[in-house]
């Protein structure tokens, strides 16, 4: 079979592409200074929620100011629960430019003069054009359903952006090497993707990550769920002990997103996973099953966990017979009546 036929397969390995226009995006784009607020909120639906759990946690890593995530949903509906009389800057994340909460979220959120507004997208579309600072990196978009290429990109401009919030330097030169580190991940792990994601015996997926990388382990956890209708969850380390560990069986995977601050007792869990009979997979910078060997510093590097996770959803998907790029009652862009 030729997967190239696939839109999702072809975006997955253009990926780094659009990293670097990201990259150069981002770099390119007039900031605020950090000081001048004293909350930031990313949010996002979907995929960019899940973008928006791992940035908020990154900028506040890197910058030390408080940041938090919420589902653009309940910016609309509940604002009363997140909002303050603090000087806010908000960050709206959507691939299309056009979703739904998320554009009436920000129309709502400039009315009431809450604060400054910036939009990541990868179309030049409605919300753009509502933000105080816009930023579109074009070569993420996508012809599948499913966001892989648009979220890695999105998610590389998010890092580049927190990363000059924070007036880190020398993180925006490291930072560089993220295209060629993902292109080399692709290239040596694609097979370890593909027997995994064929193993139909596996009927049970939990992804792990902690800190700044639990966004990262809800967002692969969705891409398996809606690619290949599997069971799938997202948990921080340590969470997957107390309780659910019971679903573990023969039939599990468990995918970890090892960390180097926290890697023994993330080797840990693992460990005792295994012992219970599932099968255990470990992601990281070195000693791993997929061994990034990039050279760039933890905090940064991020979205290296993702390219083979997403090859690993898509060739299940294959192997199931199901049409990955056009999964089950997904339309592109989702409209409500808000």
């Amino acid at each position: 079979m030729s997967f190239e036929k696939f839109a999702t397969y072809r975006e997955i390995k253009s990926q780094t592409e659009a990293w670097e226009q990201a990259l150069d995006v981002t770099n390119g784009t007039t900031l605020p200074n950090a000081t001048d607020y004293e909350q930031v909120i990313f949010t996002g639906c979907g995929s960019t929620y899940y973008l928006s759990l791992a940035a908020a946690a990154l900028y506040q890593e890197l910058t030390g100011c408080g940041a938090r995530a919420v589902p653009a949903g309940e910016l609309l509906l509940n604002s009363q629960t997140i909002l303050t009389n603090q000087k806010t800057l908000l960050v709206a994340i959507s691939r299309s430019g056009g979703t739904t909460e998320t554009l009436k979220a920000v129309e709502k959120f400039k009315s009431e003069k809450r604060g400054e507004v910036i939009v990541i997208s990868n179309y030049d579309e409605v919300l753009s054009r509502l933000a105080d600072i816009n930023m579109v990196i074009s070569k993420g978009q996508e012809e599948s359903m499913a966001q892989t290429r648009s979220f890695t990109s999105m998610y590389v401009a998010v890092t580049a952006f927190c990363v000059r919030m924070a007036g880190r330097r020398d993180f925006m030169e490291t930072i560089s090497a993220l295209p060629k580190s993902g292109e080399q991940l692709m290239s040596k792990y694609e097979s370890f993707a593909k027997v995994i994601g064929e193993n139909l015996n596996l009927d049970r997926f939990y992804f792990l990550g902690s800190g700044i990388r639990y966004g990262l382990a809800c967002e692969v956890n969705l891409k398996m769920k809606e690619m290949t209708l599997t069971h799938s969850e997202p948990f921080h380390f340590l969470e997957f002990r107390h309780g659910p560990m019971s679903m573990v069986n023969e039939k599990a995977i468990v995918v970890g997103m090892l960390s180097d601050v926290n890697r023994v007792h993330e080797a840990k869990v693992l460990s005792e996973m295994k012992m219970l009979g599932a099968t255990v997979k470990g992601f990281g910078e070195k000693d791993a099953d997929v061994q990034f060997e990039s050279g760039i510093p933890e905090s940064v590097r991020g979205v290296l966990y993702l390219p083979v996770l997403q090859l690993m959803a898509f060739y299940r998907s294959v192997a199931k017979g199901l049409n990955p790029d056009r999964p089950n009652n997904l339309t592109a862009v989702v409209k409500l009546d808000l």
